[in-house]
């Protein structure tokens, strides 16, 4: 194979730049060989590649050799499935499943095909940045992690959004709010650099700020098994808002904020100072280290490319699909301490969360008024 087939199911804003991106050549080892949307008119954009209304018929056309998925939440783990099942290569986008149960059913199906390349569309790791804090942490610069903060509360959105799609902003739709929508990133990120903790309290607001059934506004606690803690800050109706990670370790203050790195380094680890110094208000000396860090990040088109040089010459993932299920968690963890008003600890019942879902689309009273909106109206620079 010479060059990877791609077939992109979904044509909403996601799913026409990602074809944009193949067609103009940006994605090297990649063609795209059919796309498709249930909207006929969604193909209409594209009227010399195949398009299909079916995602089974395209699965199954011998077209293509992948697929990427942009559809609805819900619908990541058919497709994928399918795809999965019927030899294809698979690249989600964000979130891979709306609940853990799902992303279990995708694992499930890749570990028994595991020949194909099963890739998540987590281009935020292409963020060199992000790159930088994670080898730092993991290579020890920083020491034992004691606390971590990450208040991400830069993605207000208007009712005219929420408004704009019936699936939008619902449990029978989206299964989920900002955690399920637009916060899949930096969930991942965290679990990707700082690892998955073991107990969980969240406090949710649901139509907090719009009129809505779901999320829009989250303050979440995390405990780690080795003491550390983090609290997790996210809303939809906050602006200008913030978006800062700051993780504390035994060798000082990592801060990436306004695309920056700052690191303030201590001299001495803060324990070691603290039982052997002899003066009582004393501190660790301290490094003001500048970590220069390059502005530039592939994103999603890298992570395409990334999936086809896995497919064609075995080369390692960015982000492989089956690490996806971690963000998920930390989203429904989150959500299952709201429902219940209590810590949850993890690894989380995933049965249990996919009933307690269930029972809140059961139960659902909620109505909205849709508002169509030109698409253009809608892009928001590739963010959910």
């Amino acid at each position: 194979m010479d060059k990877v087939r791609l077939g992109i199911i979904g044509i909403g804003n996601m799913g026409t730049a990602h074809a944009k991106s193949v067609l103009d050549g940006r994605i090297p080892g990649c063609e795209l060989g059919a796309v498709c949307d249930e909207d006929p008119e969604a193909l209409k954009k594209f009227p010399d590649i195949k398009g299909y209304t079916d995602s089974a018929e395209l699965i199954r056309s011998g077209k293509v050799d992948a697929i990427l998925v942009g559809t609805p939440h819900y619908s990541h783990t058919t497709i994928g499935v399918d795809g999965l099942e019927n030899g294809l290569h698979v690249l989600l986008e964000k979130p891979i499943s709306v609940h853990k149960a799902d992303c279990e059913r995708l694992i499930d199906a890749h570990k028994k095909n595991p020949e194909l390349v099963f890739a998540a569309m987590f281009n935020q790791r292409t963020v060199p940045c992000y790159r930088k804090v994670r080898e730092l942490i993991t290579g020890g610069e920083l020491g034992q992690i004691r606390r971590i903060n990450w208040i991400i509360t830069t993605w207000f959105r208007t009712e005219a959004y929420y408004a704009s799609g019936g699936w939008r902003a619902t449990w029978s739709g989206e299964g989920g709010g900002v955690l399920l929508n637009q916060c899949p990133h930096q969930l991942d990120l965290f679990q990707w650099i700082f690892g998955m903790p073991e107990k969980i309290t969240s406090h949710c607001g649901f139509g907090k700020y719009h009129d809505i059934e779901v999320e829009d506004d989250v303050t979440a606690y995390m405990e780690y098994a080795d003491g550390a803690t983090a609290v997790f800050i996210t809303n939809t109706g906050e602006a200008p808002g913030t978006n800062r990670l700051e993780a504390v370790g035994e060798r000082g203050r990592l801060v990436v904020e306004n695309d920056r790195l700052h690191f303030l380094r201590n001299e001495v680890p803060m324990s070691e100072f603290s039982r052997t110094s002899e003066r009582a208000f004393a501190k660790p000396p301290l490094w003001d280290v500048s970590i220069p860090v390059s502005q530039e990040a592939g994103q999603h088109n890298e992570i395409i490319r990334n999936f086809a040089d896995a497919i064609l010459t075995g080369k390692d993932l960015i982000a492989p699909a089956e690490e996806g299920i971690h963000s998920v968690e930390l989203a429904n963890a989150m959500l299952y301490s709201a429902f219940q008003d209590k810590p949850v600890s993890l690894p989380l019942d995933g049965a249990a969360y996919e009933a307690a879902l269930r029972d809140r689309i059961k139960n659902s009273t909620f109505e909205k008024k849709v508002v169509k909106k030109a698409d253009e109206d809608l892009a928001s620079s590739f963010n959910g």
